[in-house]
C-alpha cells in the first residue's frame, strides 16, 4: 500500500517493531476515515517481516454488551497456552472466556492471568498486540487491556492501540504514547485523489476535494459516489455524508444481498456462516457465499478465512441506519434462532427485536447479566438489566432491576450511569427498602468525601427506618458508609452522637467485626478501651477473611494502635492479592504504610506507600491516592529528603483539598512538621503540627490529631511555646481516660517530660523508657534522644551519652537521617565523636525495587513475584538485574545475605 503524508507516523510504528520492551506501545487516534487503520495494517506487515508474533482484536460496537469479547477474540490463537497458568489465574482467565464455571471474578485477576499468557507468548518471539476500535471493546476486555499496557514496559511485547476522536477508553489512561493522526494537507489530498481518479474533471475534482477536506476515507470512496454528489449534503459532519454515500452503495444492490448485508452489520462476530444461516431464514431459501459477491464488488465488505468483514466500520453503521425497523427486528429474530447455543448473544438479539415491554425476554437478559457478572464483566451486566428494566413488565420488576444495576454500577466506579439508573427507579413506586437502597446508593462513591456533612443525620435515620422494616444486614452495610464519613470529614459531635445511638440500637453484638470499626470511626476515643478489647478478641482470626482485616486494620489505625493495624492489613493483603481485589488492595497498603512508618518501619512502609499510590490511581481512588502520597511525604521527611518530601506533600495536598480529605491533609501537615523539626525550622514546625488540632482547619481529624502529640512537643519546647503546648496537652489529656490508645499514650508521656520542671523531668523520663515500647522503636528513640538531650544540659555527660549513643544506633537503622545527625551533633558536644553513618543498601534501591527485593529474598521466583505485584516475570527480571547493579550483589544468596545483615544491626 502506497502511503501519502505519513511519514512521521510510520517511523514512529516502525521503532516500536524496531525495539519492543521500549516503551508500552502507541495509542493511535484521529476521526472517523483518518487512516488508523491503514497505519496499523503496515505495522502488522512490519510485524511479519521482522518476525514478531501477532495477536489483535478489534471492537465492534454491538460486542460491547458481550463481557470480555475482545478479550475472547485476542487470546483465542494462544488459548492453549492458558492451561499452562497457575491455578488462579487459569481458572480466572477460563472463567472471564466462558469456557469454564468459577467464582465471582475479579477483572484484576484476569488481567494478571492475561499478562502471564502474554508474558509466556512473548518468551518465544517478540509479540505485538493490535487493538483496533477500542472505543467499542467491551468495558472488561478495555479494563484488561489498560491494565496490561501498564505493565509491559520491560517485556517484548508492544501495544497498538486505536480509537476515534470524541470516544473514551481506559486505555487512554494506560500509559500509552499518543499519536494524533490528522487530515491531509491540501497537497498531499491532490496526490491521493489523482493516484485514485486521475481522469476527474477539474471542477468535479475541485469539489470532491473540498468534501474531503483532507480526509483519506472520503478520497477514495467519494470518487465512486461521483454521480450522487448532490446527496452529499456538505452542511452535514463529513461522517454522515460518507455513510449516505455508502447507503446509495447499498441500494442498488439485490434484495438477498441487502439482506445479507443487514445481517452482517447486526452481528457481534465476522462469522459468515452466522450471516449465512440467519439469511436463509430471512429469505426462506438457503443461501451460499455467492449473496455476498456483489458487495465485495462494491468494496462494502470483504471475505477472508471464513470472516465477512466490513472496510470500514461507517460503512458496518451505515447499512442498519438505512433500513426500516421491521427490516432490522426481522434481521435479528433470524439471529436469535441461528444463536440459541450462545445464551448472552441469543438474548441481546431477541431484546433488539423487541419494542415493546416482554417478560420473558427481560428475564432471559437478566440471566445475561448474571452471567456476566459471575465473569466479572460489570458494565456488561449493567447493560444487560438496564435493558431488562425497558423491557419490565411490572413496575416492581422493574425497580428491581434498576437498583441492581445501580448497585453495579457503584461497585464499577461509573458514577454517572448510577446516578441515572437510581434517578428513573425513584420514579417508580418503591417499597421502604427500596427506597432505602436508593437513597444511600450513590453515598458508595468517595466514602462520601464530596458530600454535605449533613448526609450523615440523614443516613443515620435511615439505617434505624431500614433496621425496623427488618433488613438488618443491609441497615449495617448503610450504617459502616456513614461511619466512614465520620473519617474523611468531620460532621461534629452532635451527629456522631446520633450515628452512635443507632448503631447501639441495631441488634448486632459490639464485638461484630463491623460495629467494632464502626466505634472506631465514629467515636475513636469515647469508645476507645471497647474497640481495644474487640481488636484483640478478633486479632486470633486475623488472616481468614481479607476484607474484615482490612476493616479492622483500618480501625485500629483511627485509634492509634498502630501495632494492631499493621497486624490485621498485614493479613489482609495477601488475600486481597490472591483474589485480584485492587479496589481493596490500595487502602489495605495505604494503611500498612501509614502505620508502619508511625512506628518507624520506613524500610516497609515505603514499597506499600509506593504500590498504594500507584493502585489508588490505577483504580481511580484519588482521595486514597492523596492519603498514601502523603505518607510518602511523612516517609521522605523522615529520611532527610526534605525536597522530595515538599513534592509529594504538595501533591498530595492538592488531591485532599478537592474535598476536604481530612486524613489526607492532617498526614501532609505531619509530613511539613517532620520536615521543618529536621531542618531547625521549629516556628514552622509547631504551626504545621498545630493545625491538625484546630477544629477550623481542614486538616482536623479528630483521630488521628491525638498521634502527633510527640513531635509537636518537640516542635513547642524548640519553638519557645511550651505555654501553648501547655494549654493543648489540658485538651488532650482528658481523652486518655477513656482510651488504652498506645499512640495517645506514648505521646502524652514523652510531651510530659519535655515539658516538666527540672526537678521532675528525670522521674518523667525515666517512667516512659520503663515503658514497654520494644514495637515502637521510633518513640523510644525520641525518648532517648530528648533524655540524653537533658542530661547534658544539665551537665550530667557522661550518663547523657548512653542515651544519646542508643538514639543515634536507633535512628540509623531506621534510616531517620535528621534526627541520627541531632544525635550525633549532641553526641559531639558530650565530647564524643560518631562514625559517619553510610547509606543503607536499602536506600539506593526505589519503594518498587525494595519490594521485589524482599520478596526475591524470601525465595519466590519472578513468576511468583510477580503474581503478588501484579507484574510481568520479565518485568520483574530486569527490576531484579537493577537491584543487583545497585546493591552490588551477583546472587540471590548474597541477596538474602545482605537484607539480613540490614535487619540485624547488631552484626554490621
Amino acid at each position: 500500500m502506497r502511503f501519502f503524508g505519513r511519514d512521521d507516523e510510520l517511523k514512529i510504528l516502525a521503532e516500536l517493531i524496531d525495539g519492543p520492551g521500549g516503551r508500552s506501545g502507541v495509542l493511535v487516534h484521529g476521526e472517523a476515515g483518518i487512516g488508523k487503520s491503514a497505519l496499523v495494517a503496515e505495522a502488522v506487515s512490519a510485524a511479519s517481516v521482522a518476525g514478531l508474533k501477532v495477536l489483535t482484536t478489534t471492537g465492534v460496537e454491538a460486542e460491547r454488551k458481550i463481557a470480555f469479547a475482545g478479550l475472547h477474540q485476542l487470546l483465542y490463537p494462544v488459548r492453549a497456552g492458558v492451561d499452562e497458568l497457575p491455578a488462579p489465574q487459569r481458572d480466572a482467565l477460563r472463567t472471564a472466556l466462558g469456557v469454564a464455571g468459577g467464582g465471582k471474578l475479579s477483572t484484576y485477576l484476569v488481567g494478571l492471568a492475561t499478562l502471564s499468557l502474554l508474558a509466556d507468548v512473548a518468551a518465544d518471539r517478540p509479540l505485538l498486540i493490535i487493538a483496533e476500535d477500542v472505543h467499542w471493546l467491551d468495558c472488561a476486555s478495555a479494563d484488561v487491556l489498560a491494565f496490561v499496557a501498564r505493565r509491559i514496559e520491560s517485556d517484548p511485547t508492544v501495544l497498538i492501540a486505536t480509537f476515534r476522536d470524541g470516544e473514551h477508553s481506559p486505555l487512554e489512561n494506560a500509559g500509552l504514547s499518543p499519536m494524533f493522526v490528522d487530515r491531509l494537507s491540501d497537497q498531499v489530498a491532490a496526490e491521493v485523489l489523482d493516484s485514485i481518479a486521475p481522469d476527474l474533471p477539474s471542477s468535479l475534482r475541485a469539489q470532491l476535494l473540498a468534501e474531503a477536506a483532507g480526509n483519506p476515507l472520503a478520497l477514495r470512496e467519494l470518487p465512486a459516489a461521483a454521480a450522487d454528489l448532490d446527496v452529499l449534503d456538505p452542511v452535514l459532519p463529513l461522517s454522515d455524508r460518507l455513510e449516505r454515500a455508502f447507503t446509495a452503495r447499498v441500494a442498488s444492490l439485490e434484495v438477498p444481498t441487502r439482506s445479507a448485508l443487514l445481517v452482517a452489520a447486526l452481528n457481534q462476530t465476522d462469522s459468515v456462516t452466522e450471516t449465512l444461516e440467519a439469511t436463509s431464514l430471512i429469505l426462506g431459501t438457503k443461501v451460499d457465499l455467492e449473496v455476498l459477491a456483489p458487495a465485495v464488488e462494491v468494496r462494502l465488505v470483504e471475505l477472508t478465512n471464513g470472516a465477512v468483514t466490513f472496510r470500514h466500520p461507517l460503512m458496518r453503521s451505515a447499512i442498519p441506519a438505512a433500513s426500516t425497523l421491521a427490516e432490522r427486528r426481522q434481521a435479528h429474530l433470524a439471529l436469535a434462532e441461528t444463536l440459541l447455543d450462545q445464551r448472552d448473544r441469543h438474548a441481546w438479539h431477541r431484546a433488539a427485536a423487541t419494542t415493546g415491554a416482554d417478560e420473558d425476554v427481560a428475564a432471559e437478559l437478566e440471566r445475561t447479566a448474571d452471567r456476566a457478572q459471575h465473569r466479572g464483566g460489570l458494565a456488561a451486566a449493567i447493560m444487560a438489566l438496564d435493558e431488562a428494566a425497558r423491557l419490565s413488565e411490572r413496575p416492581g420488576r422493574r425497580a428491581v432491576r434498576l437498583l441492581r444495576a445501580a448497585e453495579l454500577a457503584v461497585e464499577a466506579g461509573r458514577r454517572d450511569t448510577a446516578e441515572r439508573l437510581v434517578h428513573d427507579a425513584q420514579t417508580l413506586e418503591l417499597s421502604p427498602r427500596q427506597r432505602a437502597t436508593a437513597s444511600w446508593l450513590l453515598s458508595g462513591f468517595e466514602d462520601g468525601v464530596r458530600e454535605d456533612v449533613s448526609r450523615v443525620s440523614e443516613l443515620s435515620e435511615l439505617v434505624e427506618s431500614v433496621a425496623a422494616d427488618g433488613q438488618v444486614e443491609t441497615a449495617v452495610r448503610i450504617l459502616l458508609g456513614a461511619a466512614m464519613r465520620c473519617f474523611w470529614s468531620e460532621p461534629g459531635p452532635a451527629r456522631r452522637r446520633m450515628l452512635l445511638g443507632v448503631a447501639d440500637r441495631l441488634p448486632i453484638g459490639a464485638d461484630d467485626p463491623r460495629m467494632v470499626a464502626v466505634a472506631a470511626y465514629v467515636a475513636p476515643f469515647e469508645r476507645g478501651d471497647r474497640v481495644f478489647d474487640g481488636l484483640w478478641k478478633l486479632a486470633g482470626a486475623a488472616g481468614s477473611d481479607p476484607e474484615v482485616d482490612r476493616n479492622l486494620g483500618s480501625a485500629a489505625m483511627q485509634v492509634g494502635a498502630f501495632d494492631l493495624a499493621v497486624r490485621f492489613t498485614a493479613s489482609a493483603v495477601p488475600g486481597l492479592r490472591a483474589q485480584g481485589r485492587l479496589g481493596s488492595l490500595p487502602r489495605a497498603l495505604t494503611v500498612l504504610a501509614w502505620s508502619r512508618a508511625r512506628l518507624g518501619d520506613l524500610a516497609t512502609a515505603a514499597p506499600c506507600a509506593e504500590e498504594a499510590a500507584r493502585l489508588a490511581r490505577e483504580t481511580s481512588q484519588p482521595f486514597m491516592y492523596g492519603l498514601a502520597t502523603a505518607v510518602q511525604a511523612e516517609i521522605a521527611a523522615l529520611r532527610g529528603d526534605h525536597k522530595q518530601s515538599g513534592v509529594l506533600a504538595n501533591e498530595a495536598e492538592r488531591v485532599g483539598l478537592a474535598a476536604g480529605a481530612r486524613p489526607v491533609l492532617a498526614t501532609v501537615q505531619l509530613a511539613r512538621g517532620l520536615a521543618a523539626l529536621s531542618e531547625g525550622r521549629f516556628d514552622d514546625a509547631f504551626a504545621d503540627l498545630r493545625r491538625v488540632l484546630d477544629p477550623a482547619d481542614p486538616a482536623y481529624q479528630l483521630g488521628l490529631r491525638a498521634y502527633f502529640v510527640a513531635e509537636l512537643a518537640e516542635a513547642a519546647v524548640r519553638a519557645g511555646q511550651t505555654e501553648a503546648m501547655r494549654d493543648i496537652l489540658r485538651e488532650l489529656e482528658p481523652l486518655a481516660v477513656s482510651t488504652s490508645s498506645p499512640a495517645l499514650h506514648i505521646g502524652l508521656r514523652y510531651a510530659r517530660a519535655v515539658l516538666a520542671a527540672n526537678d521532675e523531668a528525670e522521674e518523667l523520663f525515666t517512667a516512659a523508657l520503663r515503658v514497654d515500647l520494644i514495637g515502637w522503636p521510633t518513640e523510644r528513640g525520641r525518648v532517648h534522644l530528648a533524655f540524653g538531650e537533658w542530661l547534658r544540659r544539665q551537665r550530667r555527660v557522661v550518663e547523657s551519652r548512653t542515651h544519646l549513643r542508643t538514639a543515634r544506633e536507633t535512628f540509623d537503622a531506621l534510616g531517620m537521617t535528621a534526627w541520627g545527625e541531632r544525635a550525633r551533633r549532641e553526641l559531639r558536644s558530650a565530647g564524643e565523636s560518631s562514625p559517619n553513618r553510610s547509606p543503607d543498601a536499602r536506600e539506593r534501591l526505589t519503594p518498587h525495587e525494595v519490594s521485589i527485593a524482599y520478596l526475591a529474598a524470601e525465595g519466590l521466583t519472578n513468576r511468583e513475584i510477580g503474581q503478588r505485584l501484579y507484574l510481568s516475570h520479565r518485568t520483574v527480571g530486569t527490576h531484579l538485574y537493577r537491584i543487583f547493579r545497585k546493591l552490588g550483589v551477583s546472587s540471590r544468596a548474597d541477596l538474602v545475605g545482605m537484607l539480613k545483615t540490614l535487619e540485624d544491626p547488631a552484626s554490621r
